[in-house]
């Protein structure tokens, strides 16, 4: 199976500036981890001497106080010393997590609509979830690891050179071999784990959208081809992961057994010292006791170094996510509005309908830079009052229409305008804030009924969601569950018609200025599709409903019916006017099957028109 080409690698450096960034917060305390680390391993150093001063001691026939209570002190201090490191690293690595976590899901919820749905959902999900994890400990421990596994290094080999030069001369040579070794492997290690990541995250975003759509996969008969295709990326995970870790265990290797060859060196080369009499036998194993203890600081350069290749690879993802564009807040989201900002609500009963609400004038847009314009000098009104169906074969651009009224698209050309006023002038809050808007998937947001209901509008009372909820036809269905309204929701709790209702309500609530619906009845039986059509009927009564519609129903209750084909509004009228005059029009009545006897318009039950 051939590998994807990897994302282009960053320079090493800038790498880890961008892991200094999610650290550099927390200076102050990073500090004093430092500063606790240095302390304990100036205690560790310390014991070496002091065990040298109670052989010297056992020699002399002295005392042992004095040394057996120094060690009891460099004991307990070192514990004390240790738990309050432990401490502070610990909560230090959670609040970068959870700043990075905090930072990426408020950046998703802020981007705009196709820098979100060009990436997976699951790979989203898997930088907040498993990138994060691995800046616990790299953008905090492994810092303090770093400066303190270098400077305990270099005490361990001073005070060795104290003790003998002959035998630190051994040493050195050891480590430095070492040293050269693990340098030549590193950059291989954080290949292989960025490489990892990648391909885990390609995991999360199919297996996503694939348990999104399992009664599909089911239905198809394609549960072994499909989990193949997703094992495909955790199986390369996998490899590239099997790769960082024979690196990382060839690396481990190297620098234990080049340490424990330079114990041995320095034994037999210590043991021949001491037999001329050069060295003192206290003094060898002091010099043998910092040479066990230098394992601890070459281990814990080792591991903190693997850890923060590990740490930039995850903390470029996270970075990666801070150039996705966002809906810039103008100061409309924080200012008080005033006379000259405001707009107006559209709260009269009875609206002048000569007054548009919503214009569209010359709008053309495309979904990027180098794509083919899905709209094309559009031109359209929508009255303060009324129901505007928008209707029209597959691709001629009706949910395009909706994305730039609810500025999840911007136009490339023309303008928008909201009461007279330039989108460009107004905020996206601003806009959405006069808007709601029913999809025609009518997706669910995870948490209970009350939730989902309360979404756009966290104030309405009991009263107003009991009164949708009946408007709806669903007040019901609330009462025989078991929690009504603090029932979560999941498939198995409401059918496909039920959550159209549900999204339906959420939108009603609002008592929005401008009902955006993409076709709200259509997995609706006959007598609950009436109910709803009577909401709708009520709400273009004293606001703007602008419907894309699939469904005779929706055609016929239309004010206004608008004729669209290959991106462009083909005609414009009502149903009667269209029949007459416009030939498109007239196909796409005949695809839904409506005979006109008697003038009476009528669809047989459950079907729907052409997207």
């Amino acid at each position: 199976m051939s590998v994807p080409e990897a994302t282009p690698r960053t320079p090493a450096l800038p790498r880890l500036r961008i892991l200094w960034s999610f650290a550099r917060p927390h200076r102050g305390a990073l500090v004093l981890a430092l500063l606790l680390a240095l302390v304990g391993s100036a205690l560790g150093l310390a014991t070496p001497m002091v065990t040298k001063w109670v052989l010297d001691a056992l020699g002399d026939s002295a005392s042992l106080r004095g040394p057996v209570v120094a060690l009891l002190v460099l004991l307990v201090i070192g514990g004390a010393v240790t738990y309050w490191q432990w401490v502070l690293l610990g909560v230090l690595g959670e609040k970068v997590v959870l700043r990075a976590r905090e930072s990426m899901v408020r950046r998703f919820l802020r981007a705009t609509v196709p820098a979100v749905t060009r990436r997976p959902p699951g790979e989203l999900v898997t930088r907040v979830t498993s990138d994060t994890v691995l800046l616990h400990e790299a953008a905090t421990g492994a810092f303090v690891g770093l400066i303190n596994a270098t400077v305990m290094l270099v005490g361990t080999l001073v005070l060795m050179g104290v003790l003998d030069l002959v035998l630190l001369g051994t040493t050195a040579a050891a480590v430095a071999l070492i040293g050269v070794l693990f340098a030549l492997l590193m950059p291989g290690i954080a290949v292989a784990q960025r490489r990892a990541q990648e391909h885990l995250g390609r995991l999360g975003g199919t297996l996503e959208g694939t348990l999104r759509a399992i009664r599909t996969v089911k239905a198809g008969r394609a549960e072994d081809r499909t989990a193949e295709r997703i094992v495909a990326d955790a199986r390369t995970s996998a490899d590239f992961g099997v790769r960082a870790v024979r690196r990382e265990a060839l690396a481990w290797t190297i620098s234990l057994s080049g340490t424990h060859l330079a114990i041995i060196l320095v034994l037999a080369v210590g043991a021949w010292r001491v037999s001329e009499g050069q060295l003192e036998v206290s003094g060898l194993i002091a010099f043998l006791l910092y040479a066990f203890g230098l394992m601890e600081p070459i281990s814990e350069l080792s591991q903190n170094v693997t850890t923060l290749q590990s740490g930039m690879a995850a903390a470029e993802r996270i970075r990666e996510t801070e150039e996705m564009p966002v809906e810039q807040a103008g100061p409309e989201r924080d200012a008080a509005p005033d006379a000259s900002t405001a707009l107006p609500a559209l709260r009269d009963p009875a609206p002048r309908a000569s007054a548009p609400v919503l214009e569209l004038r010359g709008v053309t847009a495309a979904y990027g830079p180098d794509a083919e314009p899905a709209v094309r000098g559009i031109d359209l009104a929508v009255p303060a009052r009324g129901h505007l169906a928008i209707v029209g074969p597959s691709g001629a651009g009706k949910t395009t229409l909706f994305s730039l009224i609810l500025r999840f698209l911007e136009p490339t050309d023309g303008r928008l305008l909201l009461d007279g006023r330039p989108y460009r002038d107004l905020t996206h809050d601003a806009i959405r804030s006069r808007l709601a808007y029913v999809e025609q998937d009518t997706p669910i947001v995870p948490g209970t009924i009350r939730d989902n209901l309360l979404l756009a509008r966290p104030d309405a009372t009991e009263a107003e969601l009991r009164q949708v909820l009946a408007d709806v036809r669903l007040a019901e269905k609330a009462d025989s569950l078991e929690e009504g309204l603090d029932t979560p929701l999941s498939g198995t709790v409401v059918s496909g018609g039920e959550r159209q209702r549900i999204a339906l309500a959420r939108a009603l609530l609002r008592s929005p200025d401008v009902l955006l619906l993409d076709e709200a009845t259509a997995q609706l039986d006959g007598l609950t599709e009436t109910a709803v059509q009577d909401c709708i009927r009520a709400r273009a009564a004293c606001g703007a409903v602008v419907t894309i519609a699939h469904r005779l129903s929706t055609v016929i209750d239309a004010d206004t019916i608008v004729v669209m084909e290959a991106g462009r509004v083909r005609a414009s009228g009502r149903h009667e006017e269209l029949l007459a005059t416009d030939t498109l029009y007239r196909e796409l009545v005949e695809a839904l099957r409506i005979t006109a006897a008697t003038g009476d318009l009528r669809e047989p039950q459950g079907v729907a028109a052409r997207e």
